[in-house]
């Protein structure tokens, strides 16, 4: 038994490492009519400035930003706590984005499949044919799963780009709880999706 305990410890890092990486997908689209920055409240800088290098790139000539509603920390500047959609924008607009080229998608969004239809809805009011995605490393998979369903029989392109700045290593988000909230909670999500929107 103490044997099988020791080779379980031994392969953990390696099967931790394969699981988070398993998670992380990137499906280009060289140049896209829009960038759509998905919404994730504590993610939303490192969502936004990975968009902003996008844009700089000349990969969009748009940057599209979803509401989830949720405001943020208190604002001595504006005495108020914003929006985590408004905090996204300032920070697109910091990083070079001109304001005029940042549009917020109407309504308020609850999940990843809410993003999707929303940008479809977008897509299909302006006529776009390609669009980019924006989101943290491990919720890539996902995000592309749905949105490839969502935009099925649409004629537009889809891809995701992660923004890494802030995620947890592959090697060690077992040692955090963050690192547990952002990969190991993601299976969960990802079956849940599989089987309610497939």
């Amino acid at each position: 038994m103490s044997r099988v305990f020791v080779v379980l410890i031994v392969l953990w890092p390696f099967v931790a490492w394969a699981a988070a990486s398993a998670l992380v997908v990137r499906a280009g689209v060289e140049r896209a009519d829009a960038l759509v920055v998905l919404s994730g409240s504590s993610a939303y800088a490192e969502r936004a400035r990975r968009a902003a290098e996008l844009y700089r790139e000349g990969r969009a000539p748009r940057v599209l930003l979803t509401d989830d509603g949720q405001r943020g920390p208190w604002s001595e500047a504006r005495q108020t706590n914003p929006l985590f959609v408004e905090r996204a924008r300032e920070e697109l607009v910091r990083d070079g984005v001109p304001a005029g080229s940042v549009e917020v998608l109407p309504g308020q969004v609850t999940s990843t499949h809410d993003e999707a239809v929303a940008a479809r809805a977008y897509a299909e009011r302006d006529g776009a044919r390609s669009l980019l995605f924006v989101t943290s490393p491990y919720h890539t998979r996902r995000a592309l799963w749905t949105m490839r369903r969502t935009f099925r029989g649409s004629g537009v392109e889809v891809g995701v780009e992660p923004a890494e700045a802030d995620a947890p290593s592959p090697w060690g988000w077992w040692l955090s709880r963050r690192g547990w909230r952002h990969v190991a909670l993601e299976y969960p999500k990802l079956v849940y999706y599989y089987w309610e929107y497939r």
